[in-house]
């Protein structure tokens, strides 16, 4: 399923999504690692080898092959397992990314990454509604060439540590996230309802880029429909079956991830970001700031900037 035009990177930039390596484990024989997940978004790339992947919800393990990625939506738990099931398997635990993959072999060895997809919180609850509970992103498939690359190149960096592979690898987990939401387009059969739906229907482009154009404008569902081709009636139900909700809220969304976006980068007053977001009042703009991120758009300005001034973390955060 392919993304009209680049509003795939619009949204991504919106939601300030990032891909944090968080650790790593390159093992031989029959080996096991499990752990609990303590963050809703998490990700495993296999970078060699083979492994079983379980997790709270599914019947039977996932098979990850090499350049493979198993996305997990808000599950509890994570086993991967590696080498002759009829074998007891050494217990192991991942290390950060950069001491784990030091030295490895492609060849001999079973490697994986282990990640987690970190959004400001309206980009979270998009990315949750859109996901399932359980990926299987698969490299092997034809459209997945740029995972495939991003994987070697990743496990190439890791392995090797070159000067400057530190900033290579953070670079390249921002790579493998976009990478593998591609290839989950593509491979996807039956996408949930919600974005990453919505930006794959053709028939609902024009609406959808209408309303990122132009946030502010007063737009009419028969204005929309207009741009589709279609009846009121018709855009109406089915923008609420491929995005899980109805356009006007949907235009309500994107205006509170506008706004977000702009009180984090800069000093615009609260008061003409709202009349540029299409709000009668400042008053009004702050009730639904705060109907959608829990607080209001002041208080938002101050936490993202008592958080920027906090230092750096480091390539695996926990």
């Amino acid at each position: 399923m392919a993304v009209a035009g680049d509003q795939l990177s619009e949204v991504f930039s919106l939601i300030e999504v990032q891909g944090v390596l968080t650790g790593g484990l390159a093992a031989r024989g029959p080996w096991v690692s499990s752990a609990p997940i303590t963050h809703p978004l998490k990700f495993v790339a296999m970078l060699s080898g083979r492994a079983r992947l379980r997790t709270d919800g599914l019947d039977a393990p996932i098979e990850l092959a090499a350049g493979d990625v198993g996305i997990l939506n808000n599950c509890q738990w994570l086993e991967l397992r590696g080498g002759p099931m009829d074998v007891t398997p050494d217990e192991r635990q991942p290390d950060l990314p950069l001491a784990a993959m030091l030295g490895a072999d492609p060849h001999h060895e079973d490697a994986f990454l282990g990640g987690r997809i970190d959004l400001n919180p309206g980009g979270e609850a998009l990315l949750r509604q859109a996901l399932p509970p359980v990926s299987h992103v698969r490299g092997a498939e034809p459209g997945a060439a740029g995972l495939r690359d991003t994987v070697n190149r990743l496990f190439s960096e890791l392995a090797r540590q070159r000067i400057g592979s530190a900033f290579a690898v953070r670079q390249y987990g921002q790579l493998l996230l976009l990478e593998m939401l591609r290839a989950y387009l593509e491979q996807a059969e039956a996408l949930p309802s919600g974005w990453l739906q919505l930006l794959a229907d053709k028939r609902l482009s024009p609406a959808v880029t209408l309303m990122h154009t132009e946030p502010g404008r007063s737009w009419g569902l028969a204005e929309l429909a207009r741009a589709c081709a279609m009846s009121r009636a018709s855009f109406a139900e089915r923008f609420r079956r491929v995005a899980g909700l109805p356009p006007l809220t949907y235009l309500s969304q994107w205006r509170m991830l506008q706004a977000q976006r702009a009180l984090s980068d800069g000093d615009t007053r609260i008061s003409a970001l709202a009349a540029q977001l299409g709000y009668g009042s400042e008053s009004a703009f702050s009730n639904a700031f705060k109907r959608e991120v829990g607080i209001s758009p002041a208080s938002y300005r101050r936490r993202v900037r008592a958080a920027d001034a906090e230092p750096a973390g480091s390539l695996a955060a926990p």
